[in-house]
């Protein structure tokens, strides 16, 4: 059976992670330019380098300390620099550039699935086979760990943002006032477990969806990475 060291592990996630969290917030200040604010275009935030994205405790410590203690990897960017006031309409500019976080999370959940499925069809004694499966599967899972929270209704989380930009004017001025609150709320119901109960149901349909463009059993997705080294590959006909 083959095994995956710590620092194997780790270099599985190190893309997945790299690559959701730069993309998320490159998608950020691709829409705001795209409603005419260049901020993040004008502070070189809007590329693909993830030197550029890099948060030194959400990207690379809180990561490296999750994957140790728990199996799997989360973290954060620095965000996107986004002014509203160069928007034509920015309430609902905003809602738009919040949406585009979570959509490219998606859409690249799609990509590592494919990748994952590409995997699947190589022969078992393919060099390629093992890290491109593994990697798959992280990119699925920190891909829809992301969108999925990152939809939560609760600013300063995007689904907070969108959910501004669509409540009348009076009651989205009331709601965006939670937002310096916004992060402790969160972290109440991550402590509490709430957070957990009221996102894994969102997670698991996510889940399974990848699961089925990749080919593989939904269950597939309830092992750790280094557990998956050691365990046939389900795959579904």
């Amino acid at each position: 059976m083959l095994q995956i060291s710590v620092v194997q592990q780790i270099a599985v996630w190190l893309m997945p992670v790299l690559l959701a969290i730069t993309v998320h917030e490159t998608a950020h200040g691709w829409v705001a330019r795209l409603f005419g604010d260049r901020t993040a275009e004008s502070q070189g935030r809007l590329t693909l380098n993830p030197l550029k994205h890099i948060d030194p405790v959400g990207t690379i410590l809180v990561p490296a300390f999750m994957l140790l203690t728990v199996g799997f990897a989360f973290g954060w960017a620095k965000p996107v620099p986004v002014d509203w006031r160069n928007f034509k309409r920015p309430k609902q500019d905003m809602a738009w550039v919040a949406a585009a976080g979570p959509a490219s999370n998606l859409l690249m959940g799609l990509v590592w699935a494919l990748a994952a499925r590409i995997a699947l069809t190589l022969p078992p004694d393919s060099w390629l086979k093992p890290p491109l499966l593994f990697m798959g599967v992280a990119g699925i899972f920190i891909n829809t760990l992301l969108m999925v929270l990152n939809l939560l209704p609760l600013p300063p989380l995007d689904g907070g943002r969108v959910l501004t930009g669509l409540l009348p004017p009076p009651y989205a001025y009331r709601f965006a006032r939670i937002e310096p609150y916004g992060i402790w709320i969160l972290i109440a119901l991550l402590v509490t477990g709430i957070l957990g109960w009221l996102l894994w149901p969102f997670i698991n349909v996510f889940l399974n969806f990848l699961a089925s463009v990749a080919g593989m059993k939904p269950a597939f997705f309830s092992y750790g990475i280094g557990d998956l080294a050691s365990r046939k590959v389900e795959r579904t006909e």
